[in-house]
Formats: structure tokens, C-alpha cells, sequence
């Protein structure tokens, strides 16, 4: 080795501990910057030429140090894993929210439910038996019942709003990740210029990962590396965001009319109109619009027509006050005593003296007979009845509620586990970031310490030799 190419092989050294010193600097800057991954300098050897030239007759191998490569430090087992993580967890926290609503909506257990007005219009109806010629006691059943049928109004309304408040967050959610992905897309193509142009995009890098993790909390994504650095994020196999080119997502209704049917939410890509899998935030939202909220919807309805069979004919099955027999209590409002949901139930009688408290066998008499009105108010524990199809509705609806709070609970320790397993890996540690400060800033001392032997011995070689005795 020659004096003069020490001092090349000291300056690359200068330079690397420099370079390390200065990533370092970066990585405890950025230690509570949220997405970044920290950084390292790859430093590599650089030995002599492969080929000598055609009269070198040297045999060196000393070339110094090269520092040009700063790579992020990440695992791309535990970033595939977290964006899995996340989109489940997103999906089950939907979930849970929705029962949730559907429990707010039905208020049980409590003194405002449909319960409660149930069970008040089998005691008014109780005392009914108790004293059926009282207009009092008649008059608390046509109350009770109203403010019943009003209860299983405003539980149905309640229902449609939570469907409503969903599909109209489903319908933002869906302009957010296009704006995502379409800053996935900008960051892809510049972060492919400056790999192919040689220039750091670490940091570009980072923030594309942000929102390509944020696309999977949202619509359940998931990303594949490609050339240059850039990445491919899918969604269910639909490739939605390619190099620099992507697709956008809209809410469709499959009959082509919003609101009509409250199953047939989709999200389709645009252009193309196909329909997406989706996952995450999204995916939770579609499922309680399709199945979880149209579903209880439909019990409600059940529960309503249900309720108005059963009294129709235990009504029918009396005589009233004249001795007429019973009509029907319950209809549609329009008078239709079938086809009747939790909107329509409206009460068909106004007048207390309709109301058949007596057996049928008095038909034609006015009569005191209270077995009529007796048997409506056993209806509140018949076997097969509606008060015990409500109670077991309601409980099916709190154990549903329960699993799902203990699995998002699980979940989100999962989600937890893999975050923090990330976090060590590509998260930044000050204890380890101050151990390599010390180490480049040694190596960088003796480095120039180096340089400096160099320089003196130049100095001896140029000024002194041949100068002995002068």
C-alpha cells in the first residue's frame, strides 16, 4: 500500500463514520415520529481492482470503506402480519359498535323497552278480568297498548337511523381511502425516481407504509413488494393500487336504488364496476348493513306481527261489551290485519267498549264474564308466546354482544402482540442509537488520527530525507 492511497483508505473512513453519525442523528430524531422505521448505514468494504491493469505489477486489496447504502430496518413478516392484524381488529370493532347500537335501540333490560310495555299491557288487561265492566281499567288498555305500538315505533326508527348513520360512514370512509390510495400511488412513482436516480427515499418509503397500513385498517389491504421500491396494494385479489396507477372505490346498490334494499350495499372499483371483498373498517360496515342490522330489523318485524296474531286471536276468541264478537286489535294502519312490521303496527280499536273481555259463549248479551280477558293476560307466559320470544330475542341479542366484546378484547391483544413485535424491530431504541454514536464517534477519531500518522510521515519522507547532517 502506498503512503498516498492510506490517506484515501483514512478519508473513506472519515466519511462512513460520518455517514453513521449522521443516521444516527436521524434515527433519535425521529424517535416519536410516528411510522418512521430506523435506519442503518451499510458500510462495506472496498477491496482493490478485480483486474489489474496491464503493467501493474501491484497486489493491493486496500481500498477503504463505502457507506453509500442507508437501509430501513424492518420485518417484512411482522409488517404483513400487522396489516392482517389490523384490518381483523378494525372489522370486529365495527361488529361490536353495531350491537352495541342495536342494544341502545332496543333499550332492554329497562323501564322504557318493548318489555316493559309488554308487560304492562298484560296487568292492564289483568285488571281488566279483575273489573270488566269498569271503563277505568278498559281505558288503560287502549293506553298502554298505544304507547306499546308507539315503542315498537320508535325502537323500528331507531334501527333505520343506526342503518342510516352506517351507510353514510361507509360512504365517507370509502372518500378517505381514495384519497389514500391515491397518495400511495404519488409516493410509489416518486419513490421509484429516486431509487433509479440513486437519491434516499427512506423517508418517502415510511410514509407510503403509513397509509398503505391505514388501507388496512380501513378496507382490509394488503401490499406486495415490486421493483424500485415501489408496492402493489390489494384488496380481496383486486389490485387497487399498481406502480403508480390506481383504481378508486365507490358504494353501490345492486338494485340501482339507494335505500330500497338495505342488503345490497357493495363497494365496486371505478372504473370497472367489480365488486371488492372488502376487509377492516369497511368490511365491518358492509356486514351490519347487509346481515347484522337488516337482521334484527326482520326479528323486530317478527316480534310485531307476532304480537298482533297472538292478540287478534285471543281477541277474536271473546265477545266485547254489547256482546259483539271481538275484532281485530292490531292491523296496519290500514286496516290489513296481516303483513304487518314494526313500522306499520298500528292499534285498530279506539273504543273501550270493542274491547272483548267476555267468553264467546255470551255472545249476543251484555255481560260481566271476564274469561276472555283473563286468558289475554295468561298470554304473558304461554310457552310459545310472544312476551317469551321477546325475552329470548333480547337475551340472544346480549350473548351475541358479549362474544363480540370478548373477541375484539383477545383481538386486540393479538393486534398488540404484533405491534409491539414490529415496534422492536423497526422502532427506534435510544440505548442502541447512543451505543452507535460512540462507537462511529471513536472509529471516526482513530480515522482521523490516521490521517494524521500519514501526514507525518509524509512530512518525514518530503522535508527530511537526504537532509541528514544538515
Amino acid at each position: 500500500m502506498s503512503t498516498f492511497s492510506g490517506l484515501n483508505t483514512a478519508t473513506t473512513a472519515l466519511w462512513a463514520q460520518q455517514r453513521g453519525l449522521d443516521v444516527t442523528g436521524q434515527n433519535i430524531a425521529n424517535v416519536n415520529t410516528e411510522g418512521y422505521s430506523r435506519q442503518r448505514a451499510e458500510l462495506q468494504s472496498v477491496g482493490g481492482t478485480s483486474v489489474a491493469a496491464i503493467w501493474s505489477v501491484s497486489k493491493d486489496v486496500v481500498g477503504g470503506v463505502d457507506a453509500d447504502t442507508v437501509i430501513r430496518i424492518r420485518d417484512a413478516f411482522l409488517e404483513a402480519r400487522a396489516q392482517a392484524e389490523s384490518g381483523k381488529t378494525a372489522a370486529m370493532t365495527v361488529h361490536d359498535t353495531t350491537l352495541a347500537q342495536i342494544e341502545q335501540a332496543f333499550r332492554e333490560p329497562g323501564d322504557t323497552g318493548i318489555q316493559a310495555k309488554l308487560t304492562d299491557v298484560f296487568k292492564a288487561w289483568g285488571d281488566v278480568a279483575n273489573n270488566p265492566t269498569e271503563d277505568g281499567a278498559r281505558t288503560a288498555v287502549l293506553q298502554k297498548t298505544a304507547t306499546l305500538v308507539a315503542e315498537f315505533h320508535t325502537t323500528d326508527a331507531a334501527l333505520d337511523k343506526a342503518w342510516s348513520q352506517t351507510r353514510d360512514a361507509l360512504g365517507v370512509l370509502a372518500e378517505g381511502v381514495n384519497t389514500t390510495i391515491g397518495q400511495v400511488a404519488e409516493l410509489n412513482t416518486a419513490i421509484k425516481k429516486a431509487t433509479q436516480s440513486g437519491q434516499p427515499s427512506n423517508e418517502l418509503a415510511d410514509k407510503r407504509d403509513a397509509l398503505v397500513l391505514e388501507l388496512s385498517q380501513s378496507i382490509g389491504a394488503t401490499s406486495t413488494a415490486g421493483d424500485f421500491g415501489v408496492v402493489d396494494v390489494s384488496v380481496g385479489g383486486a389490485a387497487l393500487v399498481s406502480g403508480g396507477s390506481a383504481l378508486r372505490l365507490t358504494v353501490q346498490e345492486t338494485s340501482g336504488v339507494p335505500g330500497t334494499n338495505p342488503t345490497d350495499q357493495r363497494l365496486v372499483t371505478d372504473p370497472g364496476g367489480t365488486a371488492v371483498n372488502v376487509g377492516g373498517t369497511a368490511g365491518g360496515q358492509l356486514t351490519a348493513l347487509r346481515d347484522t342490522m337488516p337482521g334484527y330489523r326482520d326479528k323486530l318485524d317478527g316480534a310485531a306481527q307476532a304480537l298482533a296474531t297472538e292478540f287478534n286471536t285471543a281477541h277474536a276468541g271473546g265477545v266485547d261489551k254489547d256482546g259483539n264478537p271481538g275484532v281485530a286489535l292490531f292491523d296496519d294502519g290500514a286496516g290489513n290485519p296481516t303483513g304487518i312490521t314494526a313500522k306499520t303496527l298500528a292499534l285498530a280499536i279506539g273504543d273501550i267498549a270493542l274491547l272483548a273481555a267476555a267468553d264467546a259463549g255470551t255472545e249476543g248479551t251484555q255481560t260481566t264474564d271476564n274469561r276472555n280477558a283473563l286468558a289475554i293476560a295468561k298470554l304473558q307466559s304461554a310457552a310459545n308466546g310472544t312476551a317469551v320470544a321477546y325475552r329470548q330475542l333480547i337475551v340472544k341479542l346480549g350473548v351475541e354482544a358479549s362474544v363480540a366484546t370478548g373477541n375484539l378484547q383477545t383481538q386486540t391483544v393479538v393486534a398488540s402482540q404484533v405491534d409491539a413485535s414490529r415496534e422492536s424491530v423497526s422502532g427506534v431504541n435510544l440505548d442502541e442509537e447512543m451505543t452507535n454514536m460512540l462507537r462511529f464517534q471513536h472509529a471516526y477519531s482513530a480515522a482521523a488520527r490516521m490521517i494524521t500518522a500519514i501526514d507525518e510521515t509524509l512530512d518525514v519522507l518530503i522535508n527530511r530525507t537526504g537532509r541528514v547532517g544538515l
